[in-house]
């Protein structure tokens, strides 16, 4: 019996575009698709989202059982983050405790996380691009570290703790970093 060939893709997801390669949906027709930055394999899927206004490290695959361990809680997520005005220490304790959001409509405690401001985003090939004019106050960026993706878990909890988030870089999925400009694809043959 000949063994199933699976790929595997490493893809820098940018801005603006959906974690999907179909559109079925009648009132987004001008949507961008990942089908569209690289032609990958039948079959492939996106592991995990990332919504249209986030950005950053999507991992894809053709092998729905590499995709059920990195969605597990037992692999890491790190995300930088964007918020609005100076994030104080008190914020990034509570984040790192746990903060109560809605999950579809009912209350959901976060698990506890790892969390700290960033003051170098050097490590990353993260996009320059205007958010906002400087005259509605000052932004600042933090790290923060999930075993669990709830849905726009990240921008619910930024919000609980008074910073709306204003961008969202996944950086990180296990140990594979972000590591490719913006809109590029890497084949590789595991993760």
């Amino acid at each position: 019996m000949q063994q199933e060939i699976h790929h595997h893709y490493i893809l820098h997801k940018p801005f603006r575009y959906l974690s999907q390669f179909i559109n079925n949906q009648n009132k987004r027709k001008n949507k961008k698709l990942l089908g569209e930055l690289h032609d990958f394999a039948q079959g492939t899927m996106a592991i995990g989202r990332l919504d249209e206004n986030s950005e950053g490290l999507l991992l894809l695959t053709t092998d729905g059982k590499v995709s059920s361990q990195i969605t597990s809680s037992k692999v890491e997520k790190e995300y930088y983050v964007q918020v609005d005005g100076i994030i104080t220490n008190d914020a990034i304790a509570q984040l790192q405790n746990g903060v109560t959001i809605s999950v579809f409509g009912k209350p959901y405690k976060t698990k506890t996380c790892k969390a700290f401001c960033v003051n170098d985003l050097s490590s990353y090939p993260i996009e320059v691009r205007f958010v906002r004019d400087e005259r509605h106050g000052p932004t600042s960026w933090l790290s923060i570290t999930l075993t669990e993706g709830k849905f726009r878990q990240v921008r619910k909890m930024t919000a609980a703790v008074g910073f709306p988030t204003l961008r969202l870089v996944r950086v990180r999925i296990c140990n594979i970093k972000l590591n490719l400009d913006v809109g590029k694809v890497k084949e590789v043959s595991s993760f």
